[in-house]
């Protein structure tokens, strides 16, 4: 969705009877807390239900729109479901392949990945859920390609992610390919939470307290301050004061990825945020992102966003952008 719109967003956040509070009230605040300076209100996000009453648990919520909504909404939202063993409604059934031919973009959090499957529309998808229903979802759904080891995956207009806050990861995620980087690092801080994480993370990870030896905390902030720098795995290791391989151990227990991995997004994160807010060269953005060369800059930028630094501009540049 181009930035340059007239009207916001619309986003249908479904509930239901069994919805997973917490899942839902993700997307609200995520999408709720993008402003776009100067510019139209960035979503508008609705919660519906075919019910005017939903069970929530230990609550029960009032809904006041209906499932109408989602035909009309770009971008719908299933939360997870408490009982992996109520039945689907076929309303809602009927309102998301709705949306699906309406070439809305759906996405799932947690178990509303079994939402998704039982209307159909992740069959010959890769998709992802919980680690602990995985195995749940592959079983009752064949044709879906279960993932458990990742925290969301995006087929482009099907989207799924794994439990609790990876559903943060993907809605941050969403800002970021609908307004671009610096909107998703706006709303991350004012959710308080970092910016998120790359969906091929895992979802099995151990943070270190921040004080202790193995905490990677104080790295990873050194290496925000000289992602311009020629950095080896050694220069790493040698700023942690360890070895190369208890580095890589500990990148892969907290983070999920290797330290070379999370340079190079760090560094795509870097050259996005100065795309976005000014009218430097490209080669300009390489040499301030650490790349060495507007040729690597444009391999690495490619692989990672999946388009070129110049159509990233184009379409997520500010107004000091060319």
């Amino acid at each position: 969705m181009s930035v340059k719109q007239k009207r916001p967003h619309r986003i249908a956040v479904v509930a239901f009877h069994g919805v997973v509070p917490f899942d839902l009230s993700i997307p609200c605040e995520i999408f709720d807390r993008v402003s776009l300076a100067g510019r139209h209100e960035a979503y508008q996000v609705c919660v519906c239900s075919e019910s005017k009453t939903v069970k929530a648990g230990k609550f029960d919520m009032r809904i006041r729109n209906d499932l109408g909504f989602v035909a009309e909404a770009d971008t719908v939202i299933v939360p997870g479901v408490s009982d992996l063993n109520a039945a689907v409604s076929g309303k809602l059934i009927d309102a998301l392949q709705t949306a699906a031919s309406n070439r809305a973009r759906i996405a799932s959090i947690c178990s509303g990945a079994f939402i998704l499957a039982a209307s159909g529309l992740l069959d010959g998808l890769r998709a992802t859920t919980h680690w602990a229903t995985a195995p749940e979802l592959a079983r009752r759904y064949p044709l879906v390609s279960v993932d458990a080891d990742v925290l969301y995956v995006d087929n482009g207009r099907i989207l799924t992610s794994a439990g609790a806050a990876a559903g943060f990861d993907l809605c941050l995620h969403m800002v970021r390919n609908d307004y671009g980087a610096a909107a998703a690092a706006d709303a991350a801080r004012l959710a308080v939470m970092p910016l998120e994480r790359a969906g091929g993370q895992s979802q099995f990870i151990v943070h270190a307290p921040p004080g202790s030896p193995g905490s990677l905390q104080p790295l990873l902030h050194w290496l925000e301050l000289h992602l311009d720098k020629p950095l080896t795995l050694l220069d790493l290791a040698g700023q942690a004061a360890t070895s190369t391989r208890t580095l890589s151990r500990h990148f892969r227990e907290q983070l999920g990825i290797t330290p070379l991995q999370w340079l190079l997004q760090a560094r795509v994160r870097r050259a996005q945020n100065i795309l976005e807010t000014s009218a430097l060269s490209i080669e300009q953005v390489a040499a301030m992102a650490g790349f060495g060369s507007a040729t690597s800059l444009r391999e690495h930028f490619a692989r990672v966003v999946g388009t070129s630094p110049n159509a990233y501009r184009n379409n997520f540049g500010g107004s000091q952008a060319v």
